[in-house]
């Protein structure tokens, strides 16, 4: 089946891209920089849409600022459902975050929930993926909390995954029937924030000092024990180990 991408160009798109082609869809790898599709202009969507059953959303804003993320989200998302329901579209799967209707003190996380909330009103058979944080986000997540060498985060439980696991599971959504929901997904491990990213920055020999600091925010939002952690009765739990990711990502020098 045809199946459009949008942020065909990040982490997860490209995974999920080579994935579905390997499955023998048809593809299209949908960004700005691939072919000039855009999802907040407009630009292309018609076009891109036409014949497809299925449109996967993995954009992300390329600002964290209050009002530039939700107009982002907002913009995007209106221009995408607009487009299916005219293409006749029979699928749209969105990728958000676990936990984000508890962190509505961050404008990123209620920007989604505005994603989301266009998504459930619409008339497009629709399925949310929920992820628990990327591997490959640690250092975005030290970088934000670094206070000159000190990195200040809260001790709440995180369940990481790798971005490789994260991208398989969400083919298997992808090619299945609509939820009409939401379906969480996450790694195999529970640790506090503090122990997530102190690991990361010893594995890559980086000497910032880890503080908890249970009064610190996590992108503008506090969290309880459980904010970001998924109810693993219904989750899907991948298979990826922190430490088996560090290593490998530390021969490969992709860390």
């Amino acid at each position: 089946m045809k199946i459009v991408v949008m942020g065909g160009s990040g982490l997860i798109g490209k995974q999920l891209v080579a994935n579905l082609r390997e499955l023998r869809h048809e593809v299209v790898a949908a960004s700005p920089s691939l072919g000039g599709i855009n999802s907040v202009t407009g630009e292309g969507l018609t076009e891109a849409l036409s014949g497809a059953q299925v449109v996967v959303d993995v954009t992300n804003s390329p600002s964290f600022e209050d009002i530039a993320v939700l107009e982002f989200f907002e913009t995007s998302t209106r221009n995408l459902l607009a487009a299916e329901a005219a293409a006749g579209v029979g699928h749209h799967v969105a990728l958000s975050v676990v936990g984000s209707d508890g962190l509505l003190e961050s404008g990123y996380f209620r920007a989604k929930m505005a994603q989301e909330a266009l998504i459930k009103s619409s008339k497009v058979p629709y399925t949310l993926v929920h992820s628990t944080q990327f591997f490959e986000y640690a250092g975005n997540i030290a970088n934000v909390a670094t206070d000159w060498e000190t990195v200040r985060l809260p001790s709440a439980f995180v369940q990481p995954i790798s971005s490789q696991d994260l991208a398989a599971a969400i083919v298997d959504f992808v090619v299945g029937a609509p939820k009409y929901g939401i379906v969480e997904v996450a790694g195999p491990e529970r640790m506090r924030m503090d122990e997530f990213i102190g690991r990361f920055l010893s594995a890559n020999q980086d000497n910032r000092q880890v503080i908890v600091d249970d009064n610190g925010h996590y992108f503008g939002a506090r969290l309880n024990e459980l904010s970001l952690v998924p109810d693993d009765r219904n989750a899907r739990i991948t298979s990826t180990r922190y430490e088996d990711w560090l290593g490998r990502s530390l021969a490969l020098g992709h860390s």
